[in-house]
């Protein structure tokens, strides 16, 4: 581990990717986006910089504007190796949204390596333990921690291309399925979400296992305002 970490995950930004970049290497950022919604797909993102590059907008994508997304994410798509990975929400409803990250983060990280040409030197995640175990690729060291796209530029633009692609997702489900308002809040459980919901009942794309637990949830609140009452 890093000679200067003060504490478990405490290093300096970039390290991994230098210190591969030193021989050679490349590392491969994975992050994800939709974990939390109520409706469409979680979606993933596999991220390989250029040795030597990087850019001064590979940051987390929630704290940039989206002129600053679109702007990191042209550069991305220009100059990365990129894959993404997308897990619809039946199959959500059905592995539960954990496995269906895991899932999906496979999905991006076996498409973008057999395209890279160089030689993979660990495989950054950001939060989620990835077990490559029983797969062709064990051999390559995985390390999750928690803040990646803060420690890690190619966690940043895995993440940024993974908030692209949901938004522009969830923007055309808004075309397709009206009075939810997906473009706005983008399948999360706003306040507005919800109220469209309990008037329009749910869509297609909406995901079963997360209504149950949002009208318990509901449920559980309504009680204990009664008892309070």
């Amino acid at each position: 581990m890093p000679k200067r970490m003060k504490k478990k995950y405490d290093f300096v930004k970039n390290y991994y990717e230098k210190a591969a970049w030193e021989h050679d290497m490349v590392v491969c950022g994975i992050d994800e986006v939709g974990r939390g919604c109520l409706a469409g797909p979680v979606v993933t993102a596999a991220a390989i910089l250029p040795p030597g590059k990087t850019h001064k907008l590979l940051k987390d994508s929630k704290v940039l504007t989206e002129p600053e997304r679109l702007e990191a994410y042209a550069w991305i798509l220009k100059n990365c190796l990129v894959s993404t990975g997308i897990i619809h929400h039946r199959a959500i409803d059905s592995h539960n949204i954990y496995q269906a990250t895991i899932l999906a983060m496979k999905k991006a990280l076996f498409g973008i390596l057999i395209q890279s040409e160089h030689k993979i030197a660990s495989i950054l995640v950001d939060a989620v333990p990835l077990n490559l175990a029983h797969t062709a690729y064990s051999n390559i060291p995985v390390r999750n921690f928690s803040f990646g796209e803060q420690k890690s530029s190619s966690i940043a633009a895995a993440s940024i291309v993974a908030k692209v692609e949901h938004d522009l997702l969830m923007s055309y489900f808004d075309t397709v399925f009206s009075g939810y308002d997906f473009a706005q809040h983008k399948g999360y459980g706003t306040k507005k979400h919800q109220y469209a919901l309990q008037k329009t009942k749910k869509s297609l794309i909406h995901r079963n296992s997360f209504l149950k637990k949002l009208a318990g949830t509901t449920h559980e609140s309504s009680e204990q305002q009664q008892t309070i009452c």
